[in-house]
């Protein structure tokens, strides 16, 4: 299924989930830095341009391309009140086939966390996941040690698999990291081939 980039928009109790536009750059770099020591140990090390805007343009570009491809649904966290961006989830790695089944990524700004605004957007992308994009499947991967995140995960039905061994690149480091799932209802342990 594609995606148009500009007709996406999901809305929860609090906040606008819509893809990254070039408008964003400042209120993106802006957390971001703010929210930096914050961020970093549980993120791949930043590139010295991280908060540059031609590395904030290329990322709006990747959004609008991975978008148009069905690849990802890159979101960014928008507070219905005042507008203010509080982070952004990223419903990655969309594969189709037997599969049917995408990768969760998230991060929220320091001032932002704790708030529920996290719990509220992985809901709804899980839901238009399983409803819209019709996925059987929706995983995420965090840091054993994030007790923050898997929490988050776990309240919003996600169940613990197991560990993958050097997973990704943290801050420098290969590092383990915890999985979890959350199957959608009506197609666990079914298949069309019983």
């Amino acid at each position: 299924m594609r995606l148009g980039r500009k007709k996406l928009r999901i809305v929860t109790e609090r906040m606008l989930l819509r893809p990254p536009v070039h408008a964003d750059f400042r209120a993106w770099s802006s957390l971001r830095s703010d929210s930096r020591d914050f961020l970093e140990k549980w993120e791949p090390l930043w590139a010295p341009d991280h908060l540059g805007r031609k590395a904030f343009t290329n990322r709006v570009y990747w959004a609008q391309r991975a978008l148009s491809a069905g690849s990802a649904l890159p979101l960014f966290l928008i507070r219905r009140g005042d507008e203010a961006l509080l982070g952004a989830i990223t419903l990655d790695n969309i594969r189709r086939g037997p599969a049917q089944a995408g990768t969760l990524g998230y991060w929220v700004g320091a001032p932002f966390a704790r708030q529920g605004y996290m719990r509220e957007a992985i809901l709804a992308v899980t839901h238009h996941a399983f409803t819209s994009l019709d996925l059987s499947r929706v995983e995420a991967a965090c840091l054993p040690e994030n007790a923050a995140s898997r929490g988050c995960l776990e309240t919003c039905g996600f169940k613990y698999e197991g560990v993958a061994q050097s997973y990704l690149q943290i801050h420098g480091r290969w590092r383990n990291h915890v999985l979890y799932a959350n199957l959608r209802a009506d197609r666990r342990g079914r298949s069309s081939a019983t």
